[in-house]
Order: structure tokens, then C-alpha cells, then sequence
């Protein structure tokens, strides 16, 4: 049985140590938040330990996986602690504040000997998994355009409790909801470039209201500079604080037809066409399947885990978005 340290006991780490308590072959050994009140209440309902400091969490010596869920300017220094004591580690998305910090946890991952990863769902999600197969075995023909839309009516949203989320520093949807849409695209295509974007703020240091971007898919670029015919052009239509219901969606059009991801798990072919048809509604046990595949590492399988540099490789395209570059 693998012991588990929860860092970060928020909406996210509580439903990330459900799935640790459900699975069989872990068990949550201690928990940590800065807010003591609420370490207390989560290592009441699980039995557990409880600490408000990562130095206290990462010195037990039972903990054998530590999961990270704080936000994201505060991965580095967990994910930092909790590797210089050997711990495995299981980090939230996205991997940091931006991609020169991504780096640095990449590089810090290749160096140990621990096994680590990423939490993004849609490596597991049963719509986008059934999306990426079909369009590898060419039902929809030759992809030609990718499309990613989100409507945000609030931001953040009225479950979203916390004041980090409406800054430009860490939060924002683009990096919050975003990035699994881009981390989606990579998994379907490759790398993205030659990324563009019109960003507008709410306030100074205030999260972005309306980004209209493009970006190109996939392919190779040739010594003219000129991407091959294998590339799928690229787009992102982002607005917050707008009329309607809240969206979010990933839509890759074809030759012979369409799919697209929508809400986070319909998956529809043909949307808006006469044939139109739903072909999944069901997203599976994603966080379930993650910590299998965990353990599976663990036990010296090739667990099917999305790495740091995978992740970095989402930040810089979101960094690219929003005109961070690499200083």
C-alpha cells in the first residue's frame, strides 16, 4: 500500500484524495494546508495526519507520493521539497506560473530517480481518448482545421473561491481551463507554433477578458520556413463575461467530416450537420485511471503518465498566448 501526502485541501486536492482513498492501492497518510482549519478537516475524514507546512509533510518517512495541489506559483518549491526527500510526485496543472519554471521542475524530475506527473485528465478522458483514435485511423480524413472555444459568463467561476484565479500572475482561464485544451491538441497533433494572439485584460494584473489567436499544429517546418502539408491550422476564441451558459470545447475538421470535444467529455461528430451524432456522453474515472497508471510506474510498468516536459511544452504555448516569452 502507497502512503499519500495531500498538499493543498481546496475543492481540487479533496477530490484528488477521494480517488486516493478509493483506489486499492493507496491510502492517505497526511494532509497539509496552510489554513490549519482546513488540514484539520480533511485528516478527520480520512484518519490522517495533519500539518500546515511541506517540510512537515515531506519529513514523514511513511509518505510515499506527494500530490500537489496549491497554486501554481507554489508548485516549484513543493514539488522541490518533496523530491530532495524522495518522494514521488503527482503535480496539479498547469506545471507552473510559466514555462522557465517548467523547465526548471523538468529538469529537476529528469535528475531523480522518483516517478512523476501531471494532472491532465484528458490523457485518460474516454470522449477525448475515443476523439484521438478515430482521428488517427482517418475517419474524418485529412484534418484541416482545429478550433478551441470557451465562454466564461463569470470569471472566475462562483464555485472558485479563491482570489488567485482573477490574477495575471497565476491565474486566468486560459491557464486554468486552457491549458487542457492545448495540452489536448499536442496529444492529437504534435507541437503547436507559430502562435499569435490579440489579448485583452480586465484591469492591470487583472486575467484576460477576450483572446482571438491562431497557432499551427503538428507537421515540419522546412528550411523555406514553410509548414509541411501534414500541419492543422489552429485557433483560440476565448471571452469572459458574456451572455450565455459557459462553454468550452475542441473542434478538429476534416476532409470527411468532423469531430469535437465539448463540455469536457461529449463527444459529437458532425456538429451542426445533418448528421450529427452523439458518440460518447461519459468522461470515465479519469482521476482513478491517472493513479492506476501511477502505480503501475511504481511497481515497474510503463504507466501511461504525462510528463514534465510534456506539461512544459503546454505553459510555453500558453506563455506564447499571452506574451510572456522566456524572460
Amino acid at each position: 500500500m502507497y502512503q499519500v501526502g495531500i498538499v493543498g485541501c481546496g475543492v481540487i486536492g479533496s477530490r484528488l484524495a477521494e480517488a486516493f482513498d478509493e483506489h486499492g492501492r493507496t491510502e492517505i497518510r497526511a494532509v497539509c494546508d496552510r489554513v490549519a482549519e482546513k488540514a484539520a478537516s480533511m485528516a478527520e475524514t480520512y484518519d490522517c495526519e495533519s500539518v500546515t507546512a511541506v517540510e512537515g509533510l515531506v519529513d514523514i518517512d511513511a509518505v510515499d507520493i506527494v500530490y500537489v495541489g496549491v497554486p501554481p506559483k507554489h508548485h516549484a518549491a513543493v514539488v522541490r521539497a518533496a523530491l530532495e526527500a524522495d518522494k514521488h510526485v503527482i503535480c496539479e496543472k498547469p506545471i507552473a506560473e510559466n514555462a522557465v519554471v517548467g523547465d526548471e521542475l523538468t529538469a529537476l524530475a529528469r535528475e531523480s530517480d522518483r516517478t512523476t506527473a501531471i494532472n491532465f485528465p484528458f490523457r485518460y478522458t474516454q470522449g477525448f481518448v475515443e476523439m484521438r483514435e478515430r482521428i488517427a485511423a482517418g475517419e474524418i480524413g485529412t484534418p484541416k482545421r482545429v478550433a478551441l472555444r470557451f465562454r466564461f459568463p463569470q470569471w472566475p467561476r462562483e464555485w472558485q473561491d479563491v482570489d488567485w484565479l482573477a490574477g495575471r500572475e497565476q491565474g486566468g482561464p486560459l491557464r486554468e481551463v486552457g491549458s487542457h485544451f492545448v495540452f489536448g491538441t499536442q496529444e492529437l497533433f504534435g507541437d503547436l507554433t507559430d502562435v499569435t494572439a490579440d489579448v485583452r485584460y480586465t484591469a492591470p494584473e487583472k486575467y484576460e477578458e477576450s483572446i482571438v489567436g491562431t497557432f499551427i499544429a503538428g507537421g515540419d517546418e522546412s528550411e523555406a520556413g514553410r509548414v509541411d502539408d501534414e500541419s492543422v491550422h489552429g485557433t483560440i476564441d476565448l471571452l469572459c463575461n458574456c451572455a450565455g451558459s459557459e462553454e468550452n470545447s475542441i473542434t478538429v475538421e476534416g476532409t470527411d467530416g468532423s469531430l469535437s470535444l465539448q463540455a469536457w467529455r461529449r463527444l459529437v461528430a458532425n456538429p451542426g450537420e445533418a448528421d450529427e451524432r452523439v458518440i460518447t456522453e461519459e468522461a470515465g474515472e479519469t482521476t482513478l485511471a491517472l493513479i492506476d497508471e501511477f502505480v503501475t510506474d511504481l511497481e515497474g510498468g510503463d504507466g501511461d503518465l504525462v510528463s514534465f516536459a510534456e506539461a512544459t511544452r503546454v505553459q510555453r504555448v500558453i506563455d506564447e498566448v499571452l506574451g510572456l516569452g522566456d524572460d
